[in-house]
């Protein structure tokens, strides 16, 4: 459990590394979409060839390697264990001293060889021994929220896709209601309401004034031949909805581990890693030998050694790379605020990093200023601090001083 002192920075780093996650996806293809490395052409790239240019669109693969991005995180376990095991000092007893047993109680809650108070091992654990097999469970929910997000934005727009996963912080909050026992007072269902509003103001200046250019720079046509544009767009948006009830329930299933195990949340993204990875690359050659091998999937979404082929060029596994290693850091400080606050803060918090991807693609000439995105960005990060108790809300009727949910909880959570 992080201290009060603390939750600012583990704020701060998730909203530092999930935009610089997306960055890096848009700086892929120089235009707006969310998914790792769309819009880069890996076939028949030449001009002159005659054939219609192929595009990196791999979304079962990009979802496994955000997997490799997790894993990760047990190199930095690691490298903490060699640091505590080399660079701490000896303890008493190695030093040769006896402790006189004044106080057991007090002797057993402190680790003898960095001081520091350590986890009550009797404490009942939902992830003790084989139990730690549950969290494969956020992680299949993980897997299926993103391939669905990057299926779905394969067919529609980018401020579409903004508009759609807004609806992500109301499933968190009914969710907690819901499973967690969470009460969630009036205001801060309104405020959730106005987060929904905000991002969906956003999304429509894009839709309104649209950046993205309907051709690629290939001279390809981003539509699929088999579909319509109401056809594209109605799966789209029934895709990227459908994640985000995943999404929330990946949310909520972490807050309810972390509250109930003392586990680090560095562990926790390593495991789901793992698990992850498995049972990706599991479906993968299940859905390779099916479908991809065939003259029908031969080229598309399932043929994993055209994929893997298409992640050997440069510039799709350097940024595979940087991408993988800020989506560690993302979903480790992520965690670290669930556990301090709660699975729909989070959410909230995590839905204003497109404020700065904002700011930042506008400085890069990304994107284009629109004076209806200021207002959506207005009611997204007020209705943020609202929400988080950060802000007064604008009816004081709203709320009492008892019913507050501070962002910075006074007391830390206690194992039961």
């Amino acid at each position: 459990m992080a201290s009060r002192a603390a939750v600012p920075f583990l704020v701060a780093m998730m909203l530092l590394t999930g935009v610089c996650n997306t960055l890096l996806t848009k700086y892929q293809s120089h235009l707006l979409t969310a998914v790792c490395q769309d819009n880069q052409c890996v076939r028949n790239c030449d001009r002159g060839s005659g054939k219609r240019p192929a595009l990196f669109e791999q979304p079962v693969l990009q979802t496994a390697q955000m997997f490799i991005g997790e894993m990760g995180c047990w190199l930095v376990v690691g490298l903490m264990s060699l640091y505590r095991r080399f660079a701490s000092r000896p303890s008493p007893a190695e030093r040769g001293y006896q402790a006189v047993h004044t106080d057991d109680v007090a002797d057993a809650q402190v680790d003898e060889r960095d001081g520091q108070p350590k986890p009550d091992v009797n404490a009942p654990s939902v992830l003790r021994g084989f139990r730690v097999l549950l969290l494969a469970l956020p992680a299949i929910c993980d897997i299926c929220g993103t391939t669905l997000m990057n299926a779905g934005l394969l067919l529609v727009a980018a401020s579409i896709y903004q508009m759609t996963r807004g609806a992500l912080v109301l499933f968190v909050g009914l969710f907690s209601v819901l499973f967690l026992r969470r009460h969630l007072r009036l205001f801060q269902w309104l405020s959730l309401v106005g987060v929904v509003l905000g991002v969906a103001v956003v999304g429509l200046a894009g839709a309104i004034w649209p950046d993205e250019k309907k051709v690629s720079e290939h001279g390809t046509d981003e539509a699929d031949g088999g579909l319509s544009d109401a056809a594209r767009a109605i799966i789209g948006v029934l895709l990227i909805a459908g994640a985000q009830i995943f999404t929330a329930t990946q949310f909520v299933l972490e807050e309810w581990m972390l509250e109930n195990s003392p586990i680090e949340p560095v562990r926790v993204v390593g495991w789901e890693g793992l698990f992850g990875f498995v049972v990706t690359l599991a479906g993968m050659v299940v859905m390779h030998l099916a479908v991809g091998r065939t003259d029908a999937g031969r080229y598309g979404y399932f043929d994993m050694v055209e994929g893997l082929r298409q992640m050997t060029q440069k510039r799709i596994w350097v940024s595979s790379v940087l991408i993988m290693i800020s989506i560690g850091g993302f979903n480790f400080f992520g965690l670290s605020v669930t556990r301090s606050v709660s699975a729909t803060s989070r959410s909230t918090i995590d839905t204003c990093r497109t404020l700065f991807i904002w700011i930042v693609s506008l400085g890069l000439g990304w994107e284009s200023f629109k004076t209806l995105q200021i207002v959506g960005f207005a009611m997204l990060v007020y209705s943020t601090f609202v929400f988080n108790g950060i802000v007064q809300p604008p009816l004081r009727s709203l709320r009492t001083a008892e019913e507050v949910e501070e962002l910075l909880p006074e007391e830390p959570i206690e194992h039961q």
